[in-house]
């Protein structure tokens, strides 16, 4: 094409503003290609070394300068790169789109930068899950009332519930070194799509670069985006995680439970009313992830009409790729934050155990072992639970004779089990149940589980240097 685009399509078009984030993956990966093509000979031996020596003065150049890309403007930051790069070494510039596309160009540094987001977000996930932890291991024998649709079921450890989640991140954790493996192939040498006509070693290629392996399809790979809606579906489902912890809190700090305390460096107060604290950190986190979710469904929507292989429609992956990124990992960072600094109140928590009936069902399991079909005890317990309700009268308020009008074989040991919440807790004792001794056996996974990500996000960052 010779003819002059309008100006206004050009700056619909660009996309420098945000694919200078890839600037460092983009001199890395045109040094390792330039290096490939002088071993197998396309470029002489002084020409490589001019490229090499000019793309190693824009990467210092742009690493001493974290400004550096204010007041440039460009199409895309490859095209800025080869601009920079012609300054550095004439018209030899022009070579360096030997046998290559920006498509197989663009898909390499995106995964790359995915491979390094993962990593970044497992170890938010790790210092979140830290943080978890600790809160269980520290109130390790609270007893708190569980809920089922927000109503009073069942009474439960705090540890049990804070577990609850460390479990969630630990599947979010698992998503992320999927995705992570997934991603882990090199798309350079498919050229446009058909591949490169340049006999280079695309594995030798992929190891310079740290990718596990070579694409095996050059159509597939410079259109594939795959990785990229796979991320966003994990970092959405840790957004939806802190999204219900964070709901979870705001209840439970509500001056109508009280069971927990947010530090003041996380709550905001009211512009006119002087008596509040409002939950704001954790309120912002459940409105982030409806953003990421939204994004999520954007990029979904985005691949689902495209045919193969590379389409435009593609550079707006990465405005949603580092959005929802960015927001996860600030959200796991602030998340963190709050649950160490979390204040529990157990006495709070314990006290509500007292309302809502939460051991009902233990006094039907207790009438189960003498001998009393289940259906018929729920139904006993049932009637005496209403009897309660209608007196406005808890467990603790019947007398013998009351009970026994809907409970025959009442006696003392079937009141003490009505108001004791630790012996509900203590009798959920098979695995993965809430009994103190399964919490603890939950603690100590835990613990081998966190030891085991930190190990493997050691292993990457030892990689990755």
């Amino acid at each position: 094409m010779t003819g002059r685009r309008d100006p206004r399509f050009e700056k619909f078009a660009e996309s420098f503003s945000l694919d200078q984030r890839f600037v460092l993956y983009d001199l890395r990966v045109n040094l390792a290609y330039v290096m490939e093509l002088g071993r197998v000979g396309v470029f002489k031996p002084a020409e490589k070394r001019r490229l090499v020596r000019g793309l190693e003065a824009i990467r210092r150049s742009v690493e001493g300068n974290p400004g550096w890309a204010r007041g440039q403007s460009s199409e895309d930051v490859h095209t800025w790169v080869e601009a920079q790069l012609e300054r550095h070494v004439g018209p030899l510039a022009g070579k360096l789109r030997t046998g290559r596309s920006r498509n197989d160009l663009v898909a390499t540094e995106a995964r790359l930068y995915v491979k390094d987001a993962t990593r970044d977000l497992a170890q938010a996930l790790v210092d979140m899950m830290e943080a978890l932890l600790s809160q269980a291991e520290h109130h390790a024998r609270v007893v708190m009332p569980g809920y089922t649709h927000l109503q009073p079921a069942q009474p439960i450890l705090f540890a049990h519930y804070a577990l609850a989640y460390f479990q969630m991140l630990e599947r979010d954790a698992g998503r992320l070194e999927d995705c992570r493996e997934r991603a882990d192939e090199l798309p350079m040498g498919a050229g446009a799509l058909a591949g490169t006509a340049y006999r280079l070693d695309r594995e030798r290629l992929a190891h310079a670069l740290g990718f596990a392996r070579a694409a095996s399809n050059s159509l597939d790979v410079t259109s594939d985006r795959d990785f990229v809606a796979e991320l966003l579906f994990a970092c959405s489902l840790v957004m939806l995680h802190l999204s219900r912890w964070a709901e979870d809190l705001i209840i439970y700090s509500s001056p109508g439970f009280g069971f927990v305390e947010l530090a003041d460096a996380y709550a905001t107060g009211s512009s006119l009313m002087p008596q509040k604290k409002n939950p704001d950190s954790l309120e912002l986190i459940r409105g982030k992830a409806a953003t990421v979710l939204g994004k999520l469904t954007g990029m979904l929507a985005l691949l689902k009409g495209l045919p193969l292989a590379y389409d435009r429609d593609l550079q707006e992956d990465k405005g949603a790729l580092f959005s929802v990124v960015d927001t996860t990992r600030e959200a796991l960072a602030i998340a963190s934050r709050i649950a160490a600094t979390l204040r529990i109140h157990p006495e709070r928590m314990r006290a509500a155990t007292a309302q809502g009936f939460l051991t009902a069902t233990d006094l039907a399991d207790e009438l189960v072992r003498r001998g009393v079909p289940f259906a018929k005890a729920h139904e006993q317990v049932g009637k005496l639970v209403r009897y309660c309700v209608d007196h406005e009268q808890m467990f603790a308020d019947l007398s013998d004779s009351e009970a026994q009008r809907f409970v025959l074989s009442w006696d003392r040991k079937l009141h003490e089990v009505t108001v004791s919440p630790e012996n509900a807790v203590s009798q959920r004792n098979v695995l993965g149940g809430t009994a103190p001794r399964q919490v603890a056996r939950q603690i100590a996974a835990a613990q081998n589980a966190l030891t085991k990500l930190k190990k493997q996000l050691a292993r990457r960052r030892v990689r990755a240097v």
